[in-house]
């Protein structure tokens, strides 16, 4: 840690916590960089992620799923659409509505980003850290792992 507690500070967990999180913060964002994604909105990202994750959704599923009103579902929708982020067709169980689904460019793209991020990392743990620093990171992360899962 870098900082020393004193009588009136953080308690030293607390103070972990807090540098840990901040960190993971500039690690995300530093991530991010690497990806090149452009400026989406967190409900733009969130849609694209489940339907990564999910498959092709009709918009008022998606809107259950988020969490969202559908008619607030529509313009995060456009948007994706009008930037080639996802396209529609009809549903065949029900041609009244659409099935969204990512498209074949973007899919791409996820990929190439997912690539690229971890190439920067990769190259910055190899460069930036001994074999013995790198096995204490991997330590860390088996620690880290502990924290989040359940």
């Amino acid at each position: 840690m870098s900082a020393e507690p004193d009588d009136q500070g953080p308690a030293p967990t607390s103070l972990l916590a807090q540098e840990l999180r901040a960190l993971m913060g500039r690690l995300k964002r530093r991530l991010r960089d690497q990806a090149h994604i452009g400026d989406l909105a967190p409900s733009q990202v969130s849609v694209l992620l489940r339907l990564e994750k999910d498959g092709p959704a009709t918009a008022s599923s998606l809107a259950r799923a988020e969490g969202m009103r559908p008619q607030s579902m529509a313009p995060v929708l456009n948007a994706l659409k009008d930037a080639g982020l996802v396209s529609g067709t009809p549903d065949p169980a029900d041609g009244r509505q659409t099935l969204f689904s990512l498209t074949e460019a973007f899919r791409k793209s996820v990929e190439e980003g997912r690539a690229a991020r971890q190439d920067w990392l990769t190259r910055a743990l190899q460069m930036r850290l001994s074999p013995q620093e790198q096995d204490e990171v991997a330590r860390a992360v088996d620690l880290l792992k502990r924290l989040v899962d359940e």
